[in-house]
């Protein structure tokens, strides 16, 4: 695939997501390219998605995706699972640049993951009541057992720094108890907030459930479209990273410690810059 010549390989990638959470996404993506100028955007005045109806979810999407195309960016990446499971293709279809949602890239490599098609998905309510991560599957895998989880109280708690707290533990084992007798073989994080929690998922499932995060695989697809369309950045110097919020950019630079594992730059939000959603 040739160079786009509309499209600039210095400019930022953009990421945006209903809060913290794709901020585990952006850390992968940073990790397998380093070079790349990042501009994300966190929607923390109207989180949760996850209980949000799918009208409201697609506006909300498009309106993140107009800001941050206004930027200049050369890609976008839709962080949130509970946006991609409900706007990822109008995304596409409206927008004239490459989107690319954090689900995707998995499911289409599920069969290989997934050895006996015994699968569980964790996500939000939205995600999970959207069917969208069932059906996927279902189109590649006709026969896999699909056991889907709505655990939306783990994202409170991990917004609430409860990481590695007992109450946590317990929540996870409330919510996975179900799958005991499923003799399931993979296990898909549904939510961004969720790959924080990956150990202790782990440790609740055993050795021999693999518990998948589907931000790697995000990052891979992402390398894999810039080298396709020669758009990864030659600049080699320091990269450049800014964050928007539309609200407490305060909140958002603490946790985004959490999720990062570094301290954040400066936290812009939307209120002070007087900015107007247009799509």
């Amino acid at each position: 695939m040739s160079i786009d010549p509309r499209i600039d390989s210095r400019a930022a990638i953009g990421i945006f997501d209903s809060g913290f959470g794709g901020l585990t996404v952006m850390k992968a993506v940073q990790k397998l390219l380093p070079h790349e100028n990042i501009i994300y955007f966190g929607d923390t005045a109207r989180l949760p998605y996850g209980t949000k109806s799918r009208e409201t979810i697609l506006r909300y999407s498009m309106e993140n995706a107009s800001f941050l195309i206004q930027q200049g960016i050369k890609v976008l990446v839709v962080a949130c699972h509970t946006a991609c499971s409900f706007a990822l293709e109008e995304l596409q279809q409206k927008f004239d640049l490459p989107i690319i949602g954090v689900t995707t890239s998995m499911i289409e490599q599920i069969g290989q993951l997934s050895p006996r098609g015994k699968i569980a998905v964790l996500g939000t309510h939205g995600t999970i009541g959207s069917g969208a991560y069932q059906n996927a599957i279902k189109k590649l895998l006709p026969k896999a057992e699909i056991s889907p989880i709505a655990c939306q109280l783990l994202v409170h708690l991990v917004e609430e720094g409860y990481i590695d707290h007992p109450i946590t533990a317990m929540a996870i084992f409330e919510y996975l108890h179900s799958l005991k007798n499923k003799d399931i073989d993979t296990i898909i994080l549904g939510c961004t907030h969720f790959p924080l929690l990956i150990k202790q998922i782990q440790q609740s499932v055993g050795p021999r459930v693999q518990v998948i995060d589907p931000a790697q695989f995000c990052a891979a697809s992402l390398q894999k479209l810039l080298k396709a369309r020669q758009l990864i950045n030659p600049d080699k110097g320091l990269p450049s990273t800014q964050f928007f919020v539309s609200d407490d950019p305060e909140k958002f630079r603490i946790l985004g410690n959490t999720f990062l594992g570094h301290p954040l730059p400066e936290v812009t939000s939307l209120k002070n810059i007087n900015y107007v959603f247009e799509i």
